[in-house]
């Protein structure tokens, strides 16, 4: 792996800046430690720099990201500024034009986390979502017409290519293969009704898997179903690959199995370029300045992101650290609740990712 990083930091709105400060603390701790060299470049995209210049995402800073090895973002979303403007100016811009066509989000339940799951504990709560990021509905294909009147027609269509299938699926396979784990790959879609896209995604899925991954177990989940099984027998699952709309939905039932959004995160993957990664949970302005919200989902986004880059060991003391804390320190995930303020959280992380969890 290479001993020089270069890092684009976007702290963002509400309470991103103060988680990311964490994730960075935790991150040059654990870098430092394994003799990894961090280069940091900070970025203030977000709702402040909009309302000050009317400026969301300049294309030059498209440029210079595209030169980092990876993008570390806290949130974006502000009260000030209508929803819809700076997630589409500027989370789905780098999403679509950065081609982060892949969004990986690990469901993990760690030590001492509370879930809704009854009888369900960390042993039961582990598999990982690939979800298709650039296509399907959310590609913006459709339009409105006769907008205000009473025939008013929207239509916005789910449109995926057989290219933007088949290079999800082969994603899907290798992590898969890489996991080693039940080494079972599961498909979730809606063949019985979606029956054009779907009906690809199937074909598709299982032309890969014959060809290339004999090693992988293929199944298959209705979107329906899986909503279900992931409730009553999340154990089932290793590697779930789905399209864009069903992986936004399933990924947030995911996460509030896993302990809700406070632990949450997630990457945004281009294989060939670079990737970015980000906590699930939003910009949560009602707790700005107060050290009070919890940053292990910022955390856990900067571990995928070592992970990511191949700092594999280095991403391990971050997750060993982390399962310790939830294990054996914080009282809640909650904000406000977990007994240590933001900064302290940071700074136990930090400290035993170095010097490991002490026994107790």
């Amino acid at each position: 792996m290479k001993k020089d990083l270069r890092i684009a930091v976007i702290p963002g709105d509400g309470t991103g800046p103060e988680v990311t400060r964490q994730a960075v603390k935790v991150l040059q701790a654990a870098c430092g430690k394994h003799g990894i060299r961090l280069s940091l470049q900070e970025y203030d995209f977000g709702g402040e720099r909009y309302q000050r210049s009317g400026e969301l995402l300049p294309d030059s800073a498209l440029e210079e990201l595209r030169s980092f090895d990876a993008i570390l973002l806290g949130a974006i979303g502000h009260p000030d500024v209508k929803p819809g403007i700076l997630e589409k100016g500027i989370l789905l811009r780098l999403r679509f034009e950065l081609d982060q066509y892949i969004n990986l989000r690990p469901v993990k339940l760690y030590p001492g986390v509370w879930t809704p799951l009854k009888e369900k504990g960390p042993e039961h709560v582990d598999y990982v979502v690939v979800r298709e990021n650039t296509g399907g509905l959310y590609s913006g294909v459709g339009g409105v017409s006769m907008r205000g009147t009473a025939q008013e027609m929207a239509i916005q269509s789910m449109v995926y290519s057989r290219f933007q299938v088949e290079r999800c699926l082969r994603y899907a396979f290798e992590y898969c293969r890489r996991r080693n784990r039940s080494k079972t790959l599961t498909l979730v879609g809606k063949t019985n009704v979606l029956t054009f896209v779907y009906d690809l995604w199937e074909r598709a899925f299982h032309e890969i898997g014959e060809a290339a991954y004999p090693d992988i177990k293929r199944d298959y989940c209705h979107v329906d179903a899986f909503c279900m099984w992931a409730v009553k027998n999340p154990e089932w699952f290793d590697v779930v690959v789905t399209g864009n709309m069903f992986g936004d939905i399933i990924t947030d039932l995911g996460a509030i199995t896993q302990g809700g959004m406070g632990i949450a995160a997630g990457g945004n993957i281009n294989p060939e370029g670079v990737s970015m990664f980000e906590p699930i949970g939003g910009s949560a302005p009602k707790y700005t300045g107060k050290n009070v919200i919890n940053p292990l989902a910022a955390i856990c986004a900067a571990m995928m992101m070592l992970e990511h880059l191949g700092a594999g060991k280095a991403a391990a003391d971050i997750e060993g650290a982390v399962m310790f804390v939830t294990g054996h320190r914080l009282k809640s995930l909650a904000a406000g609740r977990m007994g240590y303020s933001t900064d302290e959280v940071g700074d136990m992380v930090a400290r035993f990712a170095v010097e490991g969890p002490p026994r107790e």
